[in-house]
């Protein structure tokens, strides 16, 4: 890095430029190869088993995987007291790499994410980097504000962070005009209609909470919540961010009242105006239900319209965490029957970075009239807000309406998504999930050997099922867990890496197909799953 002066004292000129160039280029060079490596590990996906590669321990393109106490003395994390300058960079990059899960892969198929779209390869001379290792890693590179873990992100970083509106203007217009768009789509049509962007579906989650509570109860804004014993609702098979918000905000964990699905896992609206009577009878104060589109596990979409009906009949405020299935309102064919009635909340949540591949973090709250967020959040500071108008709509220090002050301009990746794409290929992009996401359930259906568990038809990407040799499933709950665990561990070392979640009769997998699935893939993963079940004598 340059230094600051000369030995004579003078100031030293500026060379970062050139130094961000190098930086650029070393990084560059591994980082190409690792997505390359995915591409090519997709042709093999179908026989159940991705390319080995050689050297170090079980090695696919998908992960070496290691233990955390090995993979500690592999990495060798040390602090080195002088500069390593670039060749000490490339060496730990080049780690990073190497142990890293490739979410470019075609058997990544475990979270409620995958790949980018070639957005993060178009929009800087860097070219695409990978989220990987659950996006725990963004290859932070020693000089101001670059990443190029996130891709379209460079741009970002190399961009001011949206703040007020003086020093991120484009930003900040970008993101009115992202979310006001957005909210549209979902039915939001009022001209007060838009909303913001957050770090996350929990943190939307979360502010969706804090500004219901101080819409409903203006007071307790400067009053706390005083007597009040609030009281939320959400669905049995809901996020854990609700709980979490909970603690956070001084309601509670236990105030979180769950609600019985039905079969198919949806929230059922009898049982939630039986479990609001009985709150009020208490003498709690009831005021927030969190209804979800798309849940974790099964992907089901609760009932909107008898919810709304519920919300208005008592005054609470109706959220959707949309974070998982809201997405599919780029298709509105497949949205029909999953998102009937969201526009009747109060606020909803969406996350681009999963279901549409848009970098992380691409994550946005939503609401019906932003002058609600604006009033519940407001804080006014005569040494940063300068941008306060007449109404909502003249209101551009967004900051002002969030948590956070300084924030991530993270509404450009989307809307940089949405220039290079156009909204007809997130379209598509949901249509090719859903198709490979039947496609695997169909196999499963066929095959004597599992048992389905996933609603039927699949409301959502996850597809759900035991592992049962002639479709005889253990009476032991703990054996049936074994057995799924077991098997998902030894796919890794195949190229595949999938998830499970717990069930009354044990655990199962929990299969996360995505808009880049391939057919080939699913037809690999069913192969692979079969036959490592009987090489573990299942």
């Amino acid at each position: 890095m340059t230094g600051i002066t000369n030995g004579d004292g003078a100031e030293a000129p500026l060379n970062r430029a050139d130094e961000v160039k190098e930086l650029l280029e070393a990084v560059e060079e591994l980082i190409i190869p690792f997505i390359r490596s995915a591409d090519e590990d997709a042709a093999t996906k179908h026989s159940g088993h991705g390319l080995a590669i050689r050297g170090g321990g079980p090695r696919t393109a998908l992960v070496e995987h290691h233990p955390p106490k090995k993979l500690e003395q592999i990495l060798d994390l040390s602090i080195p007291e002088q500069a390593g300058g670039k060749d000490g960079l490339v060496e730990i990059v080049e780690k990073v790499l190497r142990y890293s899960v490739n979410t470019w892969d075609q058997g990544f198929l475990d979270k409620l994410y995958a790949s980018t779209n070639a957005v993060c390869r178009c929009r800087t001379r860097l070219g695409a980097a990978a989220r990987h290792a659950e996006h725990e890693c963004e290859i932070a590179l020693p000089f101001p504000n670059f990443c190029p873990g996130k891709g379209s992100e460079v741009l970002i970083n190399y961009m001011q962070k949206a703040h007020v509106y003086q020093v991120s203007p484009v930003l900040t217009l970008v993101e009115k005009h992202t979310t006001k768009h957005l909210a549209h789509r979902f039915g939001y049509t009022s001209s007060h209609a838009g909303g913001i962007s957050q770090p996350g579906g929990s943190a939307s989650n979360s502010s969706a909470i804090v500004i219901a509570r101080n819409t409903l109860y203006p007071e307790t804004k400067e009053e706390g919540n005083g007597d009040r014993r609030f009281t939320l609702f959400t669905s049995a098979h809901g996020h854990y961010s609700l709980e979490k918000a909970a603690q956070m905000f001084g309601l509670g964990s236990k105030n979180v009242i769950p609600v019985p699905v039905d079969g198919s896992g949806k929230m059922v609206p009898e049982e939630l105006e039986r479990l609001v009577k009985e709150s009020k009878g208490r003498g709690e104060t009831p005021f927030f239900i969190n209804a979800t589109a798309g849940t974790t596990v099964l992907g089901s979409f609760d009932p909107f319209p008898a919810l709304a009906a519920i919300a208005k009949a008592h005054n609470l405020w109706l959220h959707v965490d949309g974070s998982w299935g809201g997405s599919v309102i780029f298709n509105p064919e497949i949205a029909k029957g999953r998102l009937d009635g969201v526009e009747l909340a109060d606020s909803i949540a969406v996350n681009p970075h999963k279901m549409l591949g848009v970098p992380m973090t691409s994550s946005f709250l939503l609401a019906k009239d932003l002058r609600q967020f604006w009033k519940a959040m407001t804080l006014p500071a005569g040494y940063l807000f300068h941008n306060a108008g007449e109404s909502v709509d003249d209101i551009y220090d967004l900051a002002d309406l969030t948590p956070q002050c300084g924030r991530r301009a993270d509404a450009l990746k989307f809307f940089l998504s949405l220039q290079y794409y156009g909204e007809q290929h997130y379209a598509g992009v949901v249509a090719n999930a859903y198709q490979q996401a039947e496609y695997l359930a169909s196999l499963i259906k066929a095959s004597p050997h599992f048992v389905f568990v996933s609603p039927d038809p699949l409301p959502c990407l996850q597809v759900c099922f035991y592992w049962a040799r002639d479709g005889k499933l253990s009476g032991d709950k703990e054996e049936n867990g074994r057995v799924t665990s077991e098997v998902a561990k030894k796919l890794i070392s195949r190229g595949f890496m999938i998830d499970y979640a717990p069930g009354e009769k044990g655990k199962f997998f929990r299969v996360v197909v995505n808009g880049s699935t391939r057919r080939g893939t699913v037809e690999g993963l069913v192969k692979g799953i079969e036959e490592c079940a009987g090489e573990l004598g299942f």
